[in-house]
């Protein structure tokens, strides 16, 4: 596996030899000061090229075998005419490697606080502040999108009850570990945040939810995780309602918001009446 060093000069070598790449730009966990090191981190790599329009290297993809010898790569497009190149090494190593409009790089290195140039050939005046991560903070929500978190992450139990009784396992799986597990790591992000004053960055999709939270919280939050027993499934159904409510409730009062304790109470006797209901009913009792 190539060390950091050896990727970074071959980053920049393919920078200096390209005309077109007038700057560099290294972003993501690997400027960020908190974040785990370890040898799956990614090389989040920006090109800041001239001519935005000509798409050669999008077109003639051969240049990547400058970086090494693929597993699999994906390339994206955006709006603004950008694009990137998700890259997958043999060795292990992976790099994102995006292309942007030289004339957005003041505007990029504003969007993100994770920002490092490592290549500026025009000398382009920009003012970075210290590497940080307070632009991936989590963010203090508005009334409006407690309440709708709320609501969704109780409303979505009713249909993973539903999927459950049905044995439409594709369907309840779907509700639960996407739907419903989304509003659980949310709402814990949020209690995260409300706990450390909104200044911390719980990482992509919660990953380091473990370091910020108790050891009996994060056991519990995990615990709700289902598998393909249906019997398991309604046992994880009610133990992600009352750790919504666990975390719900203490967090709704320093936010100044109320926690919908009609709906939990409501939800919860509704699913309960459907664990129950036998398989052949003909009408909901």
């Amino acid at each position: 596996m190539r060390k950091e060093n050896e990727v970074m000069k071959q980053i920049l070598d393919f920078a200096n030899s390209e005309d077109r790449v007038r700057a560099v730009m290294l972003n993501g966990s690997r400027v960020n000061p908190n974040a785990p090191k370890d040898i799956m981190q990614d090389y989040d790599i920006v090109f800041f090229i001239t001519d935005i329009e000509d798409l050669s290297y999008k077109i003639d993809q051969s240049w990547i075998s400058a970086f090494g010898e693929l597993v699999i790569m994906q390339q994206n497009d955006f709006e603004d005419g950008a694009y990137i190149f998700l890259m997958q090494f043999k060795d292990g190593i992976r790099i994102d490697l995006s292309f942007q409009d030289i004339r957005r790089i003041e505007e990029s290195v504003r969007e993100d606080t994770l920002s490092k140039i490592l290549l500026n050939k025009d000398d382009i005046e920009l003012k970075l502040p210290r590497p940080n991560d307070s632009s991936h903070y989590v963010l203090k929500p508005s009334k409006k999108e407690f309440d709708e978190l709320l609501n969704e992450a109780w409303w979505i139990q009713t249909y993973v009850a539903k999927g459950i009784w049905r044995d439409e396992l594709p369907l309840a799986k779907y509700m639960f570990d996407v739907i419903l597990m989304d509003c659980i790591r949310k709402l814990l992000s949020w209690y995260i945040g409300e706990n450390h004053k909104w200044n911390v960055n719980v990482g992509k999709c919660g990953k380091w939810f473990k370091g910020y939270l108790s050891d009996e919280i994060y056991n519990d939050f995990i615990s709700i995780y289902p598998t393909i027993d249906y019997e398991e499934m309604w046992q994880s159904l009610f133990r992600a309602g009352k750790f919504i409510r666990r975390i719900g409730e203490p967090l709704a009062e320093p936010l100044g918001y109320s926690y919908p304790i009609k709906d939990d109470i409501n939800v919860t006797e509704y699913i309960t009446k459907i664990k129950e209901l036998p398989k052949d009913a003909k009408e909901f009792r």
